[in-house]
């Protein structure tokens, strides 16, 4: 069976060495295959996919390739839309809700800095991530190529930036969050639980005597009881909330 693949635009980026200047890919098949895996045995995880072509005509991700397809793979781009359904991911979204793994570890804490559900935990296995964000309709983020071909995993990003801050901002261009998205300083950090306004006499013990004498709003998370004050630290996430607004 031989079959023609193009990988369109940044894909030719996550093939082998061997295959990336090569506008079309000649393969040869000996075997009954979905094009999930066929695209997934060059390193592509269907996640990075938003739209595949088999001779001009678009097919879901359980089309079974046929001798001499020509496939067309194309790339997700801004803004990826997760809120109108589609052939490959005809189940859309409700809200913006996510999950990362140990490699993309501090992205948790900007998305939840601007009030996002984000779920991450060092101890989560692979199985374990994938199954979460199959249940809980969550968009996994993840450097991991294997852990993103995972079939339970519907929507879902390979990070490419290597600083935690660069792959905050390529995660907010690539799914084109706005203002009108974000709650900031509404989720715990820590744990991901809600913050809500407690009074300074009510954890007044607690303080160390410089924030006693400074600070008169508090916030407590719901979940871990962490405490939170508009500090020093406060002024630079709200400098970066307002980067992020300005980006759209």
């Amino acid at each position: 069976m031989a079959i023609t693949i193009t990988f369109h635009d940044n894909l030719r980026k996550l093939l082998p060495p061997r295959f990336r200047g090569l506008e079309k890919v000649h393969h040869l098949l000996n075997r009954d295959a979905s094009i999930k895996d066929v695209i997934e045995s060059f390193r592509v995880p269907h996640t990075e996919i938003r739209q595949l072509k088999v001779n001009d005509r678009e097919v879901s991700f359980i089309y079974k390739v046929q001798d001499e397809d020509q496939i067309d793979v194309h790339p997700l781009r801004p803004p990826f839309d997760v809120f109108h359904p589609t052939l490959l991911r005809p189940v859309p979204l409700d809200n913006y809700r996510f999950i990362v793994d140990v490699n993309v570890a501090r992205l948790a804490i900007f998305l939840r800095m601007l009030g996002f559900d984000t779920v991450y935990h060092n101890r989560l296995t692979d199985p374990d991530i994938a199954k979460i964000a199959q249940q809980q309709k969550r968009i996994l983020l993840s450097k991991d190529r294997n852990l993103l071909k995972r079939k339970k995993v519907e929507f879902g990003y390979l990070v490419r930036e290597a600083e935690p801050l660069q792959q905050f901002f390529e995660v907010v261009r690539l799914f084109d969050i706005k203002g009108q998205d974000i709650l900031p300083f509404s989720r715990c950090m820590k744990c991901n639980g809600l913050l809500h306004p407690v009074p300074k006499e009510k954890i007044l013990s607690r303080l160390e005597p410089l924030t006693k004498k400074y600070y008169n709003t508090f916030h407590l998370c719901d979940k871990c009881d962490q405490i939170y004050w508009p500090g020093t630290h406060r002024e630079k996430m709200e400098k970066l909330v307002k980067e992020i607004k300005n980006i759209n």
